[in-house]
């Protein structure tokens, strides 16, 4: 009776890495792997040079020629902005002048935001104007970034197919805003902006 045992018990031993063997599936049986896992990316999209010139050309009331020199400008010294700001401000100088704005802040997959802004300047400026401002920002990640103090340099401003232009910077921010309007402005000044949720009437 034990030898029956231990014939059988071999038997079994010696077939049995033929059985685990058999109930491995070989490679060509193995299910195709599943797509890799994508996460979303902070970082925010941008917007393209065309896109921009057709909404300078559209909310300016300007030629596409005189958008696009401007635009061509800014995109070969910033790259792709991540928002911009499209509204209307107005400003008065005699040395020492104010600005008072507002506009719409637009980023890509987010609501438009209202934004307010005022800010003094001074120096041999003299004059006032109104104006349409169509402003490029960027590395704006967040749109609550825009509520900040930018500093400018009105002086530092030039002139691309009748557009003005000039930069504002502030914590890894910059703005460019393009401005189109009317009215009799002469001079350079310093001064800042300060952007905000509501109006305020002191520029300060």
């Amino acid at each position: 009776m034990d030898r029956r045992k231990l014939i059988v018990t071999g038997l079994v031993a010696l077939g049995a890495p033929s059985l685990v063997q058999a109930q491995q599936p070989s490679e060509g049986a193995l299910p195709p792997p599943g797509p890799q896992a994508t996460y979303p990316s902070n970082t925010p999209s941008t917007y393209s040079q065309d896109e921009i010139v057709t909404n300078v050309s559209d909310f300016l009331g300007v030629t596409a020629e005189s958008a696009g020199a401007a635009v061509e400008r800014l995109f070969s010294k910033n790259g792709k902005p991540t928002a911009y700001i499209a509204g209307e401000e107005g400003s008065g100088a005699f040395v020492v002048g104010a600005r008072y704005g507002r506009g719409l802040l637009y980023m890509k997959d987010k609501p438009p935001m209202e934004v307010f802004w005022q800010g003094p300047s001074a120096g041999w400026d003299f004059g006032g104007n109104a104006s349409r401002v169509f402003t490029l920002c960027y590395d704006l990640q967040v749109p609550e970034t825009i509520f900040q103090r930018f500093p400018g340099v009105e002086g530092t401003a030039y002139l691309v197919g009748g557009l003005g232009v000039n930069y504002q910077r502030a914590n890894g921010v910059t703005l460019a805003p393009i401005r189109a309007g009317v009215g009799l402005r002469l001079g350079a000044n310093v001064g800042y902006l300060s952007y905000s949720r509501k109006r305020h009437v002191w520029p300060f």
